[in-house]
């Protein structure tokens, strides 16, 4: 099996409004490769609901995207914390943060929607959709 990625929010909820780049998330998960973090997995959940979708289509959808969810530790939770003074310029979210700690302490590429990350030097690969 090929290498596992940690997906962003932006990746995800791109990926479920067919948006520019959704390909790259599709491909990931039906290699059955794909990581969110559960304050990642938080956002999506969030955004599904606040755009009019019913609580129980919201879980069947995070259910059909078969990803691994990845709990949020005490370890992340340091290093995201960490990275709230070196990112601020970037204007990074909690979730930003825990998505780019879980990829560097799992020493693996994530996908992202968001184009302000390529301005960070975190180690971590990032790979954007558009």
């Amino acid at each position: 099996m090929t290498k596992q990625v940690v997906l962003d929010a932006s990746a995800v909820l791109a990926y479920l409004q067919d948006e520019t780049g959704h390909e790259k998330v599709h491909e990931v998960l039906v290699e059955g490769r794909g990581i969110l973090s559960t304050v990642n997995a938080a956002e999506v959940v969030g955004k599904l609901l606040e755009a009019g979708l019913a609580e129980l289509s919201v879980k069947s959808v995070m259910d059909n995207l078969e990803l691994q969810i990845e709990p949020f530790d005490d370890k992340q939770a340091w290093e995201t914390g960490k990275l709230r003074l070196s990112t601020r310029e970037i204007g990074l979210s909690l979730g930003d943060r825990a998505c780019l700690t879980l990829a560097y302490l799992k020493k693996l590429p994530v996908i992202t929607a968001d184009k302000h990350w390529d301005k960070l030097a975190t180690g971590v690969k990032v790979i954007q959709l558009r």
